[in-house]
C-alpha cells in the first residue's frame, strides 16, 4: 500500500484500487469509480446508481468482513467493449459472506415493521443489470455489472 492507503493499477480499460477497509475511505473508493465511468461517459443516472450500490457493498465490508479488526478492500472497474458496459468488483478476505443469499425485504410494510438490514443489497439488486458472489481462494468476490449505453 502507498501511504499506508492504497495503491492503484491500471491494465488496458481494467483499474484496481486497494485500500484499507474502513467507512473513511469511502469518498477514495467513490472518487476512483466515478472518474472512470465520467472518463467513459457514463450517464449521470448510471453513475448515481453504481455509487449506491458501491457504497453499500463498501460499507458493508468496511463494518462487518473483519469485524472487530480491519482488513483490505480491492475494487476494480473494468470497462467493456466501446465504454458500453462496467463491471464493479469489490474484494475481501474477510468473513466470507454471500449478501444474495439474505432474503429482499418487504417493502410494502412500514420502516419500523420491516426491521433492520437488507435494503441496501435489494437496491443493488435493483439497479445493476447483473450482481454475482462467489467466495474464492479466501475472497468474498461481489460484481456488480450494468450496461451504460
Amino acid at each position: 500500500m502507498v501511504n499506508g492507503v492504497y495503491k492503484k493499477t491500471m491494465s488496458e480499460k481494467k483499474f484496481t484500487i486497494k485500500l484499507d477497509a474502513l467507512t473513511d475511505n469511502l469518498p477514495k473508493v467513490l472518487e476512483f469509480v466515478d472518474g472512470i465511468l465520467e472518463e467513459a461517459g457514463c450517464s449521470m443516472k448510471s453513475q448515481m446508481q453504481i455509487d449506491i450500490s458501491v457504497e453499500e457493498i463498501f460499507v458493508n465490508i468496511a463494518n462487518y468482513a473483519y469485524n472487530p479488526k480491519t482488513g483490505e478492500a480491492e475494487v476494480s472497474v473494468e470497462l467493456g467493449e466501446d465504454d458500453a458496459e462496467v463491471t464493479v468488483v469489490l474484494k475481501d478476505s474477510g468473513m466470507p459472506y454471500n449478501p444474495l443469499e439474505k432474503e429482499d425485504p418487504d417493502i410494502t410494510l412500514s420502516a419500523e415493521e420491516r426491521g433492520i438490514g437488507g435494503l441496501g443489497i435489494f437496491m443493488t439488486k435493483k439497479s445493476m443489470d447483473d450482481v454475482i458472489y462467489e467466495h474464492k481462494d479466501g475472497f468474498n468476490i461481489l460484481k456488480l455489472k450494468k450496461k451504460l449505453k
